[in-house]
């Protein structure tokens, strides 16, 4: 088979019903995962994945364990039908579940992680309400510069959060310094900015007070070393061990997420195959940007894993 990437999404990727799906025609699922899910956080994060409203997704404490589960879900269904990846990255949140498939975490202890981020992430949205926006249209540059403009000026803060491809680009801040950006970014011809829905300003200095914090949990589970090639957020390079993994997972609270510079290491290597492992279809529209010529593929649904396989059986015949 043709090398493949897969890529996990991370916060923003969830929706009502998500892995319902993936769980009628693979029941076996929820004994494996979503009742063990119930029991290790003591509350049940299935049927917020399976039942919840939007608004009931919304607090970052549920969303990220909710978008981590079904994509570990996802992965399980993919694994069935032999498919592999031959290098994984995660963004922001799916960090965690690209280490789960590199053998870094076991599932379980992912998940405590999960839950902890969210819950320390919304406490400092709580202390010191912030906000995101994507900036569409300038470059890494001119966002990177309008930020600085806005903090010399105004003393608040306000970073580029995500670098998700050429075109996009998501800055995270204090609400008022994250509202200056977006007129700013009008003036350097931004096509259009959109305040995000997130529950706390991710992937800036505001996250900074959580790394000691978050450490002492990372410190508590065991880091095992890659045993296929994952690329980390902050550095956008190749993660060598365990070690290395649990270091930069602490860093990434703050640190931006080089999404665009991650897709090009991938395709620098040779690989044109991309598969987005977990709900809704954000990582695939950032491939097709950053990447036209590589084949990008979400797969957090039935439908769109039998698409999937249908596509890769093209190319060669999958074992079941």
């Amino acid at each position: 088979m043709n090398d493949i990437a897969f890529l996990f999404p991370g916060q923003g990727s969830q929706r009502p019903g998500m892995g319902a799906d993936l769980i009628a025609r693979h029941p076996e699922l929820m004994d494996r995962y979503y009742r063990p899910a119930d029991d290790l956080l003591g509350f049940e994060l299935s049927r917020l994945c399976l039942e919840g409203s939007a608004e009931d997704l919304v607090p970052t404490e549920i969303t990220q364990p909710a978008v981590f589960l079904t994509s570990i879900a996802a992965l399980d269904v993919l694994r069935g039908h032999g498919i592999a990846p031959s290098v994984a990255a995660g963004h922001s949140l799916g960090e965690y579940t690209a280490l789960v498939c590199a053998g870094v975490l076991e599932w379980t202890d992912a998940l405590r992680l999960v839950r902890k981020r969210g819950q320390l992430m919304a406490g400092v949205n709580e202390r010191t309400p912030g906000a995101m926006a994507a900036i569409i249209g300038p470059s890494a540059r001119q966002v990177e510069e309008l930020c600085a403009g806005i903090r010399e000026r105004d003393g608040k803060v306000v970073e580029v959060a995500n670098y998700n491809h050429p075109g996009q680009h998501v800055v995270s801040g204090e609400r008022a310094a994250v509202r200056a950006a977006v007129e700013a970014a009008k003036a350097v011809g931004a096509e259009r900015s959109v305040m995000l829905n997130v529950g706390a300003p991710f992937h800036c200095s505001l996250m900074s007070a959580l790394e000691e914090e978050f450490t002492a949990e990372l410190d508590q589970v065991v880091f095992s070393d890659p045993v296929l090639p994952v690329l980390a957020n902050v550095t956008s390079a190749r993660i060598r061990t365990g070690a290395e993994a649990k270091r930069l997972l602490g860093r990434q609270l703050a640190g931006a997420v080089r999404w665009s510079d991650t897709l090009q290491a991938i395709a620098a290597s040779g690989i044109q195959t991309f598969v987005e492992v977990g709900p809704g279809r954000v990582l695939s529209g950032f491939c097709r940007s950053a990447l036209p010529e590589a084949e990008c593929y979400p797969a957090g649904e039935i439908r769109r894993i039998d698409r999937l396989l249908r596509s890769l059986e093209q190319v060669v015949p999958l074992s079941a």
